[in-house]
């Protein structure tokens, strides 16, 4: 076992991906004794890690790491857990020389199932992949999954909502970073009309026209919050949900931190690559929906600006009344 004193974590992206690593930090510094847990990501992600009470300093920077490595050269890390291993992070090592460690990214496996459909990825949730990357330091996985630290003034207020939402309300994702991820508005109205509680529909700036199209259709059942929130509020709103629904995309990882009851919605990727909502021990509440039929998917291991076969079919040949009856069942065993 190796001995650390400070440990540089590097994860420069994105949101979904540095919530997925939260298990790492924590289990490292209570597992490690008086270990300093260093993070470095983009400076539009520390918003996410702030208030995280296990990282002893956040860094963030704009356009390179390189511009902070005079400061990171003299931290003298005893150890680096790369958590993201791009080009970015590998150079970096390779200038700090201190020892390091990554985790196995599967990427030509994941190219095999995308091209040709050869399925030899191994049943394993990226955030046990993360936990190989510390194995020399003898640290465990703890099995409490992942967390999210809100500070007191990001807290949305339930008064800032529709009065009809103040008895309890669902979270819709119709936004994603890329189109064959996102739930169509057709989808989502028609789920949110025929659901049992009312639903904010969350997304970027981006997505507020989608949004309008849903809330024009069904005014009392949808509230458009697309873009009006920062991300550390719109956590809040997504804790505060009784349900959550959501494609392959980041609100995905930010319910599974807060263990709130998941429908995630498949496109053109696959929970197979191990994305999937990681809530150990609590595996019933989240359900997943996908059409297995379709011998396109996946046709990406990320996702595509238009559907490569202009079809879509991926996401708008879901059954509504099939997430309706999964919202069901998931709001009855809340209870």
């Amino acid at each position: 076992m190796l001995h650390v004193h400070k440990i540089l974590v590097l994860r420069f992206s994105s949101i979904g991906d540095i919530v997925l690593t939260t298990p790492v930090i924590r289990c490292m510094h209570r597992q490690l004794e008086n270990a300093e847990i260093h993070y470095l990501t983009r400076t539009v992600y520390m918003p996410l890690l702030e208030h995280n009470p296990y990282i002893h300093r956040l860094m963030g920077f704009d356009h390179s790491p390189q511009e902070l490595l005079p400061r990171l050269k003299a931290e003298h890390y005893d150890f680096i857990v790369d958590l993201h291993r791009n080009f970015r992070t590998v150079a970096l090592r390779l200038r700090l020389l201190r020892p390091s460690a990554s985790f196995p990214k599967l990427n030509i496996r994941k190219w095999l199932m995308v091209n040709f459909h050869i399925n030899t990825l191994p049943k394993i949730h990226i955030v046990d992949r993360y936990f190989m990357a510390i194995k020399r330091l003898g640290v465990l996985n703890d099995g409490k999954g992942l967390e999210l630290f809100i500070s007191q003034k990001d807290e949305v207020a339930l008064s800032e909502l529709p009065a009809n939402f103040w008895n309890g309300y669902g979270v819709i994702a119709i936004g994603a970073k890329h189109y064959t991820k996102q739930i169509p508005v057709e989808l989502a109205t028609e789920i949110v009309s025929l659901a049992p509680l009312p639903f904010l529909l969350v997304g970027g700036i981006e997505d507020y026209d989608k949004g309008e199209q849903i809330n024009h259709k069904i005014p009392l059942k949808s509230y458009n919050i697309c873009g009006k929130y920062s991300l550390p509020q719109t956590a809040s709103i997504v804790k505060n949900a009784k349900i959550v629904i959501t494609s392959d995309t980041s609100i995905m990882h930010i319910a599974a931190a807060f263990h709130k009851p998941i429908i995630s919605i498949w496109g053109n990727t696959l929970p197979e690559f191990g994305m999937y909502p990681y809530m150990p021990g609590n595996e019933e509440k989240s359900i997943l929906i996908e059409n297995k039929e379709l011998k396109c998917r996946p046709c990406s291991k990320l996702g595509y600006t238009e559907c490569p076969k202009e079809h879509f079919k991926c996401m708008r040949q879901h059954n509504p009344q099939q997430v309706i009856g999964a919202i069901h069942k998931l709001l009855a065993d809340s209870r």
